[in-house]
């Protein structure tokens, strides 16, 4: 739902009210009656989960009312050295490495599966109408999307939180966190 309301400073602000109350301006009406997109560039780091297909559906949402562009970011890691480092999980256990070619396996496994979420994330997008571009990278997720925000140079994030178990949490979660804490940029999480 779009409505619009007059400031004090004689402005019309456009706003993006979605079903679970949300308020966010999306453009300025200057008094000569232009309209300023707020956010023509949009980042939307999707690991699949459904926070972050929930982000993208708040994003294309966005987009449409901005005319903005969505690029799509998943950045996935893998330990080259193939030594998982169990005592994250359970103090009590040893380090346990995986042989070269295994590791192989699973980073292009992981890679793949990068590419899928991508491509179905963009087949949405483009079916609302609204441009895109995908982003693949490898490495730490927080810098590696930090960094794509840079390069884009984009308007807003627009990032899914999660809800997951405890331990997962600690470590899923503070990607959220360390985006929202360090980004260029306006950060949108969402449930």
């Amino acid at each position: 739902m779009i409505f619009s309301r007059s400031s004090e400073i004689h402005a019309t602000e456009v706003a993006l009210v979605n079903a679970e109350g949300l308020y966010l301006n999306v453009a300025k009406q200057e008094t000569s009656g232009r309209l300023i997109p707020l956010f023509e560039r949009i980042l939307v780091p999707l690991d699949g989960s459904e926070h972050s297909m929930h982000a993208l559906e708040t994003a294309v949402q966005i987009a449409k009312k901005c005319d903005g562009k969505i690029t799509l970011v998943h950045v996935y890691s893998v330990l080259s050295s193939g030594v998982v480092p169990m005592a994250m999980y359970e103090p009590a256990y040893e380090p346990v490495t995986l042989p070269p070619d295994l590791v192989t396996k699973l980073a292009e496994a992981v890679r793949k599966a990068g590419v899928t979420i991508l491509e179905e994330a963009e087949k949405r997008v483009k079916a609302e109408g609204v441009q895109s571009k995908t982003l693949l990278r490898e490495g730490h997720v927080v810098e590696q999307i930090l960094k794509a925000a840079k390069e884009e140079n984009v308007d807003l994030i627009v990032i899914g939180a999660r809800g997951l178990s405890t331990i997962k949490e600690i470590f899923l979660g503070s990607i959220s966190h360390g985006v929202t804490l360090h980004a260029p940029c306006p950060v949108l999480l969402m449930k």
